[in-house]
């Protein structure tokens, strides 16, 4: 390892871990004692402006640095895409916005904080940018959930499923074209990584949509059952 550069579970993760857990309190404590509140609102538009804010920041200084790109520059990855559909959820409230953000931030952006892909380590910029990103939409998706309680359904993982599909067509009609591979849905990446244990291309995307479908029903139904037993539960 050379000086600056980022390593799982070193000294500067432990620290991104421990304030990731310190706002996960924060914002399930903060949105209960705001529930139903007439402050609410607005302190869900101050969390969205935040978001947002952070989110154009950062893609601004990506393409500053590197130069624009399909790639680099477009946000296509549903990495990408759950900062403003999450920063939409937070000032709108919209059911398939909240929707999105649970599933998506909680399934997929959580992934990045207990493995994370990073090269650069504190206090360089991208360490800044590439943290205050996932943090801030994981704890929107844990605000919006436990915080204000916003709940989950059937509903909203149809809806989940419906959207993360035509993403999926998008994308590799855009990767088609361009020769991206946005979400890995045309080819592995390069670099060796779980799919390289669910067959070659196209055939591991059927054990992938099945996990991820699977990994969202049980994300689902706690809350389905809970709303059975407690009708009048939000």
């Amino acid at each position: 390892m050379t000086a600056g550069e980022f390593t799982a579970y070193g000294g500067s993760h432990w620290v991104v871990l421990a304030v990731f857990a310190l706002g996960t309190v924060a914002a399930v404590a903060g949105g209960r004692r705001l529930r139903n509140t007439p402050a609410a609102q607005p302190v869900s538009w101050c969390f969205a402006a935040v978001l947002l804010v952070s989110f154009l920041v950062v893609r601004f200084y990506s393409a500053a640095a590197s130069g624009w790109s399909i790639d680099r520059s477009v946000p296509l990855q549903l990495s990408d895409l759950a900062g403003p559909v999450a920063a939409y959820a937070l000032w709108s409230q919209s059911f398939w916005a909240c929707a999105l953000t649970y599933y998506w931030c909680l399934s997929l952006s959580t992934q990045a904080l207990f493995t994370p892909v990073l090269t650069v380590d504190f206090p360089q910029r991208d360490f800044f940018a590439f943290w205050g990103l996932h943090l801030f939409v994981v704890w929107a998706a844990i605000y919006l959930t436990w915080g204000l309680g916003i709940r989950p359904n059937w509903r909203a993982y149809r809806i989940t499923v419906a959207v993360s599909a035509t993403w999926a067509v998008t994308a590799f009609v855009v990767n088609a074209f361009t020769g991206n591979n946005f979400g890995f849905v045309n080819r592995k990446p390069e670099t060796s990584s779980l799919l390289d244990l669910l067959g070659p291309w196209p055939w591991y995307l059927i054990p992938e949509v099945t996990l991820v479908l699977v990994a969202w029903a049980l994300m689902t139904w706690p809350w389905v059952h809970a709303q059975q037993r407690h009708p009048l539960t939000r």
